[in-house]
């Protein structure tokens, strides 16, 4: 069914509220030129285990973010699919799923909980009047005649759904879509410095279908217990499993714009594992979801350079590369920023 109303909203904020309670949420007040939200977001799952998983890039980097620059102070309605301003943990290479780590919504002491996590850059940004926050997920209201319940203005109206929906379980299920996922995005201009903060909870997957958003799985063979093992991306040094292959083979670095040929575009896959992975029916897509099929194998630790063939492409103004395996499962996916892509020759690293 997916979220009714997709969408950023782009504002300034100007007074919050951290969650306790038994559904907690962390609440900011943000303000546009004319009007007023709550940008509801959860710090503790209703479903166990409870604690909420995150990630903060202090310093993100992506090629949507020249997008966002240009929005006007207000909320945006966004098409669900690639290439746009629209969000996909999964799809758009935001970042690396075993960065996140879950944490409480409330715990004695400083800086140990999810909402000071958030506090502290929400804090910043009230602070400074150029900063911007820009806040995906979904819209609720205007409800006229009804104020704000935690900040009292006056229509209620607001955002939520600040959190990856999709690849969801029991009765959020419903909500599942592709490129409707929600995080907060903060920039501070004077150190052009972007933050993102992404919030996924533990009882959601991590792999899904293109096409509806639910979790998808490998058929594996094992005794019953084996159902009670979590799939959780591989930690460096751990074992890839078939659900979940992240980081068996990386992407570490990719030729974009070269000197002699300006259609020739490379891309170097590293194998990190302790054996020959097979790249039979593995593809590799860019920003536009165009595919390349892969051919031949990579020996243990090895590298393997690709030359791409249309109608993938890396545009020069920035992109993404995403690698599938023979499952149809991501593998690793990289963004890269024009800045990034600038020098003629020159690979980026991953």
């Amino acid at each position: 069914m997916a979220l009714k109303s997709y969408g950023v909203l782009k504002g300034r904020p100007v007074n919050r509220q951290t969650g306790s309670g038994s559904n907690p949420h962390y609440q900011v007040h943000v303000v546009d030129n004319t009007t007023d939200y709550r940008i509801a977001v959860n710090v503790k799952s209703q479903l166990a285990p409870s604690d909420v998983e995150y990630l903060v890039v202090s310093h993100f980097q992506h090629p949507v973010l020249n997008q966002l620059k240009e929005l006007q102070p207000g909320w945006k309605n966004l098409p669900r699919e690639p290439g746009g301003m629209a969000l996909d943990f999964i799809r758009s290479n935001l970042f690396d799923p075993r960065e996140l780590v879950p944490l409480p919504a409330n715990v004695v002491g400083p800086d140990n909980d999810l909402n000071e996590k958030i506090d502290q850059y929400i804090q910043r940004a009230m602070a400074d009047e150029d900063a911007a926050l820009y806040a995906f997920g979904e819209r609720w209201g205007p409800e006229p005649g009804l104020k704000d319940k935690i900040f009292g203005f006056l229509p209620g109206n607001g955002v939520h759904d600040i959190h990856m929906n999709q690849a969801n379980s029991g009765d959020f299920k419903k909500d599942d879509g592709v490129y409707q996922d929600g995080a907060l995005l903060l920039h501070f201009p004077a150190q052009d410095q972007w933050v993102g903060i992404f919030l996924k909870f533990q009882s959601q997957g991590w792999h899904s279908d293109d096409q509806t958003g639910h979790v998808i799985k490998v058929p594996t063979s094992g005794p019953p217990s084996d159902d009670n093992i979590p799939d959780h991306p591989f930690p460096p040094g751990g074992q890839p499993s078939p659900n979940m292959p992240d980081g068996a083979v990386r992407i570490v670095a990719a030729l974009v714009n070269d000197t002699k040929a300006k259609e020739v575009e490379t891309v170097t896959l590293l194998n990190v594992t302790s054996r020959t992975v097979d790249l039979t029916n593995w593809r590799l897509l860019d920003r536009d979801k165009n595919v390349m099929q892969l051919t031949g194998s990579i020996a243990a630790g090895d590298t393997l350079r690709v030359t791409l063939k249309p109608p993938v492409m890396l545009p020069n103004k920035g992109g993404l590369i995403t690698l599938l395996n023979a499952d149809g499962l991501r593998v690793d996916g990289v963004n890269y920023t024009k800045e990034q892509a600038s020098n003629p020759g020159f690979s980026v690293k991953f």
